[in-house]
């Protein structure tokens, strides 16, 4: 059967403002010249001698398993979790505990481009955003949400655009066995800038990271820093997006792709 992959991953690049300035990564670039002394060195040979004077590319880089596009385990958002689901709940799993089958599952996008920067989807804007495009969902599909941060990413102001996923809204899709969402913001929740001004206001903390809570009452993952998807439909599609194993890990780095049959 024909199909056509879309990348849906943003590149993991220095030089721009892709997380706050405390969290940005690093990356050092070694190029062919730079190493070949010594490799040449440690064969016992001349520079010269090796083809063109060279030997490998590398690249060190400094990051979080937040940077870039990755996808984020229950333990990320509270130590444990499935509270809702059973007494007591259980302690939240890591990365390279999250079932795999969550990781490559028919999709659905939900279009919220329109929603002004910082503000706080609810489970109203899902259920209506859902009958516009005619889908009912189905456990285990995983939902990815198409903000206005999508076209923003590196631009000065990425972090503080776009709208967020609520605690609502998040336990609605939940309820009905989604376990795997996607957002290409720099985060599931509202933008940090938002929620601060509206805590200000307020004097409700429960607002803070409300989104990422909603794992303590029924553990699931999502993909932050989604890009490209604008060029999906709004369903009829899969996605995959397999986490790099890190060890007891809050995070880990994908490659997420959208697969898209004819």
């Amino acid at each position: 059967m024909p199909r056509r992959l879309i990348d849906i991953s943003s590149p993991l690049k220095v030089g721009i403002k892709s997380d706050p300035p405390h969290a940005l990564p690093k990356i050092e670039y070694v190029d062919h010249h730079q190493t070949a002394a010594a490799m040449a060195e440690y064969m016992g040979v001349r520079v010269d001698q090796l083809p063109g004077g060279e030997y490998a590319a590398v690249e060190h880089c400094t990051i979080s398993t937040h940077n870039g596009t990755h996808l984020d385990a229950p333990y990320h958002y509270f130590s444990s979790m499935n509270h809702a689901l059973k007494e007591g709940g259980e302690p939240s799993w890591r990365i390279d505990q999250v079932p795999l089958e969550w990781c490559y599952q028919p999709a659905v996008k939900l279009d919220f481009r329109h929603f002004a920067d910082g503000y706080v989807a609810t489970p109203g804007d899902v259920e209506a955003e859902l009958k516009r495009i005619g889908h009912t969902l189905r456990a285990l599909e995983i939902v990815v949400v198409n903000t206005a941060a999508g076209a923003k990413y590196g631009d000065d102001d990425y972090v503080d655009s776009g709208c967020g996923m609520g605690k609502a809204a998040t336990l609605w899709l939940l309820e009905r066995g989604v376990r795997l969402v996607g957002i290409d913001g720099w985060s599931w929740d509202a933008p940090f800038s938002h929620t601060r001004r509206k805590v200000a206001a307020t004097g409700d903390a429960g607002l803070i990271w409300e989104g990422h809570r909603a794992g303590r009452e029924i553990g699931y993952s999502h993909l932050e820093k989604l890009h490209n998807l604008e060029q999906l439909p709004a369903d009829g599609f899969e996605v995959i997006c397999f986490p790099v194993k890190v060890d007891r890990a809050s995070a880990g780095w994908t490659r997420a792709v959208a697969v898209l049959r004819d």
